[in-house]
């Protein structure tokens, strides 16, 4: 399993390709829907569109990208990209970050780089870790995905090949959100040995599902989680159905229309995120840019929304046992404008729970919204282990 170092570079041919398709857009017409009610409003959305096409400068963006130490390893045949940040100090904990859907390695960047260099940031060098962030399987430059049944557990068990063969560690911590949280979930169910600790950004648990749970399993203080994730629902559940059912039919469409890429993954940046309709103001022009391009140029949203088929069908193999308790330390970072939660005390009875922490502030791409304050928390939570 050869690493080898790897460069960003989209041919101008895609780029041009990509822009005259945005140009090209047949909008669907739109009305009464100033606040969303109906998705995407197009008045918005026809101006996102006209700056990606005109203003948008990938070549920028890319450059940045390379400005990180990208690698490449295949591992039981596919390609992993993963970014490598070597951490301060002499002591230096290895830790891997995974991100979701519709999210890319880029929302775990600046916590990543929190994580390696604390001293930049006003915190002790000594505490630097060696900061390791895949791109999910059939995600971005994790591509092309050629094979069926990579779910969560098998995507944990791969993680776990690139770390200890690939990497070299014999231990390691890891950390994520969205899907990146039940990869590292299953990473505690399945490769305890292995695992220092884990912590998670989405209050989530393997083989139980956070839509049933009933008000009156959450303690007085938790009553707002239910009200916040019945509030989130419709926008979850939408694009649940048919990624669960048939995310190859909608493919045909979001491939062939990088307009319909970004509604589609840009509406959901906008529900589930603490921008209070202002997914702008939050993530930036350039960066929702980014973020669409990144799932359309390298031609991966197809293959993105399989992880939803793989794990709600019931031949996928799933985790070692019914509702494991996990035994590794474990510690959550729970955002206030998220969309599935847990109430404490089931996190207390299935995990060995060290830490549990409510931010004042962030959604469900926590990391990416609040990259200081959840770096603190992962630093913390480990450092205190």
């Amino acid at each position: 399993m050869k690493v080898e170092p790897f460069t960003i570079h989209i041919p101008d041919t895609q780029l041009a390709d990509m822009r005259a398709r945005l140009r090209a857009t047949r909008l669907p017409g739109d009305f009464g829907n100033s606040t969303w009610t109906y998705g995407v409003e197009q008045n918005w959305l026809q101006d996102m569109l006209r700056y990606w096409a005109e203003d948008y400068d990938w070549r920028g963006a890319e450059a940045a990208m390379n400005t990180l130490p990208h690698y490449r390893a295949t591992i039981d045949g596919m390609p992993i990209h993963f970014v490598h940040l070597r951490g301060t100090g002499s002591n230096t904990r290895p830790l891997i970050l995974t991100h979701g859907w519709p999210w890319s390695f880029l929302d775990w960047v600046e916590a990543g780089r929190r994580l390696a260099d604390p001293g930049a940031y006003g915190g002790d060098p000594a505490q630097g870790c060696d900061v390791v962030i895949p791109s999910l399987p059939g995600f971005g430059f994790s591509s092309p995905l050629t094979t069926t049944g990579i779910g969560p557990a098998q995507i944990a068990g791969l993680w776990h090949r690139l770390m200890t063969e690939v990497l070299g560690y014999p231990r390691f911590g890891a950390a994520g959100g969205d899907w990146g949280a039940m990869v590292t979930l299953l990473l505690g169910c399945d490769h305890a040995q292995q695992l220092d600790g884990i912590y998670l950004t989405l209050p989530v648990l393997p083989g139980l599902d956070g839509r049933g749970f009933d008000a009156s399993m959450f303690a007085a203080d938790e009553q707002w989680m239910p009200v916040r994730r019945d509030e989130a629902a419709a926008s979850v559940v939408s694009h649940i159905a048919v990624h669960m059912h048939d995310p190859q039919t909608l493919a045909y469409a979001l491939a062939d229309s990088p307009a319909g890429t970004a509604a589609w993954i840009w509406e959901r940046r906008r529900a589930w995120s603490d921008c209070d309709g202002d997914v702008v103001g939050l993530f930036g022009r350039d960066g929702l840019c980014t973020l669409a391009s990144l799932y359309w140029l390298t031609n991966t949203i197809g293959s993105s929304l399989r992880i939803y088929k793989e794990w709600f069908n019931p031949a996928t193999a799933a985790a070692s046992g019914a509702n494991p308790r996990i035994k590794v330390p474990t510690g959550y970072g729970i955002g206030p404008k998220d969309i599935v939660f847990l109430p404490r005390s089931l996190a207390a009875a299935h995990c060995d729970l060290r830490r549990w922490t409510v931010f004042p502030q962030g959604g469900h791409f926590g990391p990416g919204e609040q990259p200081g304050p959840v770096a603190d928390e992962i630093r913390a939570f480990f450092a205190a282990l």
